[in-house]
């Protein structure tokens, strides 16, 4: 599979096609060999053999499907009966090529989508990115770690104390190797940036037996078993005979699954114990992750009882109090809500404030300057919100707040502009503006909706294109009966009582 497969020429002149991230995830897999034996993305005898009986098409048991999908007009361009046509370069998210795939099947998956089949070829230097040091395959794993037992943990989250214990027990009373593989193919769990986490990891570090540490594009598909399955499928290629549980691993793939006991901090002597042999009054039990989260926001700091003060540092940098946190503030609403003259409102009071670096995202403004060209389809208005929502996630990444108002009619893509922020590490506020059509219409600043009442005006929010009302927003504002400047203060209050901004003095 890295060996060359194909020729300089088929290579050069084969057509290119960036995958999805988590296709590409499993593309990395696939390349290191901890897919094995997989060589390549499944075809559709092998699909309908795994749906009908958890096997591959040759009876070799496999968890999950491992697919990958092109558009319409790149399946043209295939044809795995033609020796010329049968070549697909791979890039990642930047363009570079990543890998070569020998089309073996081409299907069709939905409109304008079609399924790929076929073994692929490494090509390139084998990527970039933090700790690509890190980033071995199983074989050169295995030649590293000593001979016997071998303990894994995936550690998808940042180890405390508690885990610490558990991890020393184990490797201790199996006298085995401790191998952590850190889950890198996007935000943890908890929301944890890769590289944030891979710090974390290497903070505790001296608190651990001998390790090693190895960072592994693990993803999850949503179906807990086969998400488990498939890690237990992936540990054992590195080499691991045993699986300490971190509440998701299931037994698969010759290893054996050791369920830790819940354990408690003893107030008597400072040590960690298992839970039933400390007297009630005497323990502390671990602190969940929104009470670590709640700490982190509020700016206190993490207890040293529970966390390493290394660890602590770690995660207090990349989750900062919210007040000095980017955030981003996303108003949506119907035309003549008020949304806009909310958000220029706001946007100014924080600049008379000086306390955060503001960027005022405003909709007629962010069309004709960012989103210039776009018309006012249901894709192009998507197009817009999201180019408008990766701004502001990017604004919010350097810790500046970023004040945004499109009308944004989809629910699609106001989570879409959601989920960006959050991945950058920024806070995300979505505001309602309420105010009913009827207001809105008789307010008409534009002449908007007597146009689209006149049949001038196709695609008009709330006349002859739906408004998917928020379901999810963090604060809802009507500007029938309240002012702008009570709608502002409306605004300030729920930034203020929940920490994204400074209470103001005097």
């Amino acid at each position: 599979m890295n060996g060359s497969l194909l020729p300089e020429d088929v290579l050069r002149d084969a057509p290119s096609f960036t995958p999805r991230p988590y296709e590409l995830a499993d593309l990395e897999l696939l390349l290191s060999g901890a897919y094995a034996p997989l060589t390549g993305f499944l075809g559709r005898a092998d699909l309908v053999s795994l749906a009908r009986r958890g096997q591959l098409a040759d009876g070799t048991p496999w968890p999950v499907a491992v697919t990958c999908e092109v558009p319409g007009e790149v399946a043209s361009t295939l044809d795995p009966a033609d020796p010329g046509r049968r070549t697909l370069v791979l890039t990642d998210l930047e363009g570079a090529p990543v890998a070569a795939i020998e089309i073996a099947d081409v299907w069709r998956t939905g409109e304008n989508r079609f399924g790929i089949g076929g073994r692929v070829q490494r090509m390139g230097d084998g990527g970039h990115g933090p700790f690509q040091r890190l980033r071995r395959t199983p074989e050169e794993v295995r030649a590293l770690i000593p001979p016997g037992r071998v303990l894994g943990v995936i550690a998808d989250r940042p180890l405390h104390r508690p885990q610490l214990a558990q991890i020393a027990h184990a490797a201790r009373t199996l006298a085995a190797h401790l191998l952590i593989l850190i889950p890198v193919s996007g935000p943890g769990p908890d929301g944890l940036p890769p590289e944030a986490l891979v710090r974390s990891i290497f903070a505790a570090r001296d608190r651990m037996p001998p390790a090693t540490v190895v960072a592994v594009p693990l993803l999850t598909r949503g179906d807990e078993m086969r998400d488990a399955l498939l890690r237990a499928r992936v540990a054992a290629a590195y080499g691991v005979s045993h699986m300490l549980s971190t509440g998701d691993t299931l037994s698969g793939a010759g290893l054996r699954v050791l369920v830790p006991r819940e354990l408690a901090y003893d107030n008597r002597d400072g040590q960690w114990r298992w839970r039933d042999d400390i007297p009630p009054r005497n323990r502390r039990l671990a602190m969940s992750p929104a009470e670590i989260d709640d700490l982190l926001d509020r700016g206190f700091p993490l207890p040293e009882w529970h966390t390493p003060p290394a660890v602590a540092k770690e995660l207090s940098r990349v989750r900062p109090p919210r007040r000095h946190r980017g955030l981003v503030v996303f108003f949506t609403g119907l035309s003549g809500s008020g949304k806009s003259t909310i958000a220029r409102n706001l946007a100014d009071a924080m600049r008379e404030n000086g306390d955060r670096t503001i960027t005022l995202l405003d909709g007629d403004v962010v069309r004709r300057e960012l989103t210039a060209g776009l018309g006012f389809s249901k894709a192009d208005r998507d197009r817009n919100v999201r180019r408008i929502g990766w701004v502001a996630a990017e604004v919010g990444r350097h810790r500046g707040m970023a004040v945004a108002c499109p009308i944004a009619p989809y629910e699609a893509a106001r989570a879409a502009a959601r989920k960006m922020a959050v991945e950058a590490g920024a806070g995300f506020v979505l505001v309602h503006v309420a105010t009913p059509l009827e207001v809105c219409e008789s307010r008409d600043r534009k002449g908007l909706y007597a146009r689209a009442r006149a049949g001038q005006l196709r695609g008009m929010t709330g006349i002859d294109d739906p408004y998917e009302e928020p379901t999810d927003a963090e604060l809802t504002v009507d500007t029938t009966t309240m002012s702008v400047p009570e709608a502002v203060e409306m605004v300030l209050s729920h930034l203020v009582e929940n920490g994204w901004v400074e209470p103001k003095l005097g």
